[in-house]
């Protein structure tokens, strides 16, 4: 790399801000160009490439006030590849950019000596948000059939278990009627998806957001049903399965918060409110059936 020609005399803090700037900058870089080779997509592959460039610009920019190089950060190219890689771009690139590097990087004070990182920084937020907002994928096209059998799973079998743990009091039972609530609830979603598309004219992508809702859908009763499998206190697995399904909310509220630009706290607390509220309900229904009906296995 050629020489800096803006090297001057800097504040030892500004320096500092510059450096970490830069480390972040070509370990983006390297991170946005190894996906961009990895993916098939050719449209993605293309919008990742322009990212990389942009980020290796702004490194070199840097570079010519502070007159060294930086190594990046190897651990944070893995790191974040993979996530990429397992969890979808848009999840892996959005947790990436908000990540705890951008945040001690205050533009307006570099730019108090540097005038020109006011506008690295705005291209930071705009122009690099807006590309990967481009990105193709398939997971976030059908986000609404997953949210519909993720939800529809947590709120129906976690009350089928819980009503059937009171009535039943056997983990066998109520595991094998969990798992054929589960499939068939799977079948029931994935049909009512493709029909319902159907019927609104969507015929293209109909079957994927079909497959996409029964998978989430199956996805939540494993969750749910495994712990009866597990333990062998009735009242044991009912617990663990509550709070699988509260960390499966959590989980896929943050992954919704952070690949949609949505707030967590409210789509959690909407979430989870409503499968224990329901979870609760089952479990008097099933106090009264079985003393209604005087069932005692």
């Amino acid at each position: 790399m050629e020489q800096p020609q803006k090297n001057k005399s800097l504040q030892p803090q500004t320096r500092q801000q510059i450096i970490r700037a830069q480390r972040d900058e070509v370990t983006e870089y390297h991170i946005y160009k190894r996906l961009s080779r990895a993916v098939k997509h050719t449209g993605n592959s293309r919008i990742l490439s322009a990212i990389a460039e942009d980020e290796l610009r702004h490194y070199k920019i840097w570079y010519t006030y502070s007159g060294r190089e930086v190594e990046p950060n190897k651990w944070h190219i893995r790191k974040y590849y993979w996530i990429s890689r397992l969890f979808g771009l848009t999840f892996g690139l959005k947790l990436m950019e908000r990540g705890e590097g951008q945040a001690q990087i205050n533009y307006a004070e570099i730019g108090k000596e540097i005038p020109e990182a006011l506008k690295i920084g705005s291209e930071e937020q705009e122009h690099e948000q807006h590309l990967i907002g481009m990105i193709d994928e398939n997971m976030l096209k059908y986000i609404g059939s997953i949210v519909l059998g993720l939800n529809d799973a947590l709120v129906e079998i976690l009350g089928t278990l819980a009503g059937l743990t009171f009535a039943l009091q056997d983990n066998k039972l109520v595991a094998l009627v969990g798992i054929i609530a589960g499939i068939a609830g799977a079948m029931s979603m994935s049909t009512s998806e493709y029909l319902s598309n159907k019927s609104e004219g969507k015929t293209e992508g109909a079957v994927k957001s079909a497959v996409f809702t029964g998978i989430a859908y199956l996805i939540a009763v494993v969750f749910l049903v495994v712990p009866y499998l597990i333990f062998s206190s009735p009242w044991v697995s009912l617990i663990v399965a509550v709070l699988d399904s509260l960390l499966l909310v959590f989980l896929f509220s943050y992954y919704i918060s952070v690949a949609n630009d949505q707030p967590f706290k409210k789509r959690f607390s909407e979430m989870a409110i409503l499968s224990t509220v329901v979870g609760l309900a089952s479990f008097g229904l099933g106090y009264l059936v079985r003393q209604i009906f005087g069932i005692d296995i």
